[in-house]
């Protein structure tokens, strides 16, 4: 398990918050991050900012049941973290993306419960994978605004074996995550690429002569 200070935690969540924003994965208000915390509890982003101009002031503390430590109102989407924390004890963050092409392509698979990546060099950027010669399905489920309603939907599937540090919420975004940080936006940046690729071989085989 990796956990880090608060003071370690803040300045991480601040510089993701512009990576992501800065490649347009954040608009507006959108997105939620955290940390695993050295002391048992978890550094998660406010509710109502805007990712690309946060502050460390803008990093706050729950407790494992979600309860804010320090006053101020947490992230709605707050419980989704705090499951994949429960499920997986070596997991150090968790990061929530907004890009226009992951919102697009759960709205193109309408009905279909996954994503199925075959055969892709990036693969490997997943923790596990050493081979390109291998599939991943990436877990979809319906959006809702009580998120009990999407924890229970996705608890069956991030118990299955093999399970990607990775799924999707239809018409909503991406949620990944990793041992630490790092890892967490290395999945984040690897899916979005892994989409866009799947975008571009769906033209192109639309547009170039058979």
């Amino acid at each position: 398990m990796v956990s880090i200070s608060l003071q370690a935690a803040r300045p991480a969540i601040v510089a993701v918050g512009r990576w992501l924003d800065g490649r347009g994965w954040a608009p507006a208000t959108a997105g939620n991050y955290s940390v695993r915390l050295d002391d048992g509890n978890f550094a998660v982003t406010v509710s109502g900012k805007h990712k690309g101009r946060l502050t460390e002031e803008d990093v706050m503390v729950v407790g494992a049941d979600g309860r804010s430590l320090d006053g101020k109102r947490p992230s709605a989407e707050t419980a989704l973290h705090l499951q994949i924390y429960r499920l997986f004890p070596d997991i150090g963050a968790v990061l929530h993306s907004h890009s226009p092409s992951a919102v697009g392509l759960t709205r193109a698979l309408s009905g279909r419960d996954g994503w199925t990546i075959r055969g892709q060099e990036l693969l490997k950027a997943y923790p596990g994978i050493t081979t390109h010669d291998t599939e991943i399905t990436l877990p979809i489920v319906d959006n809702s605004q009580d998120m009990q309603v999407i924890e229970d939907a996705i608890a069956p599937r991030l118990i299955e074996a093999a399970v990607p540090p990775a799924y999707l919420i239809r018409s909503h975004g991406l949620y990944g995550w990793g041992r630490d940080m790092a890892e967490a936006e290395r999945v984040i940046e690897a899916t979005e690429w892994l989409i866009e690729a799947e975008r571009a071989e769906r033209l192109f085989r639309q547009e170039l002569p058979a």
